[in-house]
């Protein structure tokens, strides 16, 4: 089944045709109508009610036409400006929240994910060390003196999580005015600083963006992650995490829970979020989350839940085919480059799709056990997608 992409127009999108959101949608979909004011933030693929794709040959939403939810959500994002600083809760968590605010908390699932850059991508994920930490707040006084005496003291007497939690609570905490006084301080009289620590470029854009907010200073706080495209990053529940620039291909479990308490226009959690988020650093000369890899033409993104995978598909031009062998469970591809001949099973029959750049395919459980890329005529492009599936990988 051939799906159209449900797109978000969030603020912090790229605008019109700068976003790979954008350029997907048009191709994806003939009824797409690009507006260059407009900005194009995510694509949804998946089953969950906030977004549901549509299968092309008959109108239907994709849930209605398997019966059953995707263990997993697939999307794409394109970031001009930061999407909050954030947490998802656990399972437990998760449902309490739903149960209590189903109005914010829209669903009873934990929200797991993994995120691929497609273009340079930049992020903060989880807490720098005690250490790390510690020596930003005495290099940077304002924020030493909005801390307090009290916990910075305490951060250097035991330079711990406990610590951490303290500053960070009291930071998080701390009235918009005073914020804001601390933000300009640091702007005005700490540039050489900043620079020195490269961290000119993105406080700079991010206070542009989100004046005086509390989340700018988290950049004092959160590893800054620099992701070249292919390279990726996990972010278990509770983990705290903001991307603030770049493109690239997320997936998740099927859930929409957002803990947030910075860098946003929405409902801010914070008591929540402090009360969920792991203060833990388990990041200390951390490298992206590697991919498994199967052949020449395959990798695999395996995270440690069931929810979902991910296979990265790249064939070159001259080879004329390629069979990827797949378990039985309902799985979706998109194209991001080239085009082929998909040839799977179906409980039709025998099925050929071509794919371009832009194609959403669902792939059904009786696809299994192997789906053929076979080349496409006057095609002189290598080909490259990705495809989400339930997690059913077992690495040697």
């Amino acid at each position: 089944m051939e799906l159209t992409g449900w797109v978000k127009n969030y603020g912090w999108g790229r605008k019109g045709i700068n976003s790979a959101v954008a350029q997907l949608a048009m191709a994806n979909d003939p009824d797409f109508r690009l507006n260059e004011e407009e900005t194009y933030a995510e694509m949804w693929m998946g089953t969950h009610v906030c977004g549901v794709s549509v299968v092309k040959e008959t109108g239907e939403t994709l849930d209605r036409v398997l019966k059953k939810d995707l263990s997993y959500l697939f999307k794409v994002l394109s970031i001009n400006k930061a999407l909050s600083i954030q947490v998802h809760p656990n399972k437990c968590e998760a449902e309490r929240l739903h149960k209590e605010r189903p109005d914010i908390y829209k669903d009873p699932n934990h929200k797991p994910e993994l995120a691929i850059a497609l273009t340079p991508f930049l992020a903060l994920v989880g807490f720098m060390s005690a250490e790390d930490i510690r020596d930003y707040i005495d290099e940077f006084q304002p924020l030493s003196k909005l801390i307090g005496k009290e916990a910075v003291d305490q951060l250097h007497d035991s330079t711990n999580s406990e610590s951490v939690k303290l500053c960070y609570e009291k930071l998080m905490k701390t009235e918009e005015p005073v914020i804001a006084k601390c933000i300009s301080e640091i702007a005005k009289d700490y540039q050489k600083e900043l620079k020195s620590n490269d961290l000119l470029e993105v406080f700079t854009k991010v206070n542009k963006d989100f004046p005086g907010d509390v989340g700018v200073l988290s950049l004092f706080f959160l590893n800054l992650i620099r992701l070249q495209p292919g390279q990726a990053i996990y972010l278990g529940a509770n983990e705290i995490h903001a991307y603030l620039d770049g493109d690239c291909v997320e997936c998740m479990a099927c859930s929409d829970n957002v803990i947030r308490a910075g860098l946003t226009p929405k409902y801010k959690d914070v008591d929540q979020l402090l009360e969920s988020v792991i203060f833990e650093s388990s990041y200390k000369d951390r490298k992206e989350f590697i991919p498994y890899r199967i052949d020449e033409q395959v990798q695999v993104y395996i995270p440690p839940v069931t929810d979902f995978a991910v296979i990265n598909v790249n064939i070159e031009h001259s080879l004329e085919s390629y069979k990827l062998e797949i378990q039985a469970f309902g799985s979706i591809l998109i194209v991001l480059k080239g085009s082929r001949i998909l040839k799977l099973k179906t409980q039709q029959g025998d099925k050929e799709i071509l794919v371009t750049r832009g194609s959403i395919v669902y792939i059904p459980v009786e696809a299994a056990p192997e789906i053929e890329f076979a080349k496409s005529e006057d095609c002189d492009e290598d080909f490259s997608g990705y495809i989400a599936t339930s997690n059913y990988f077992r690495v040697p």
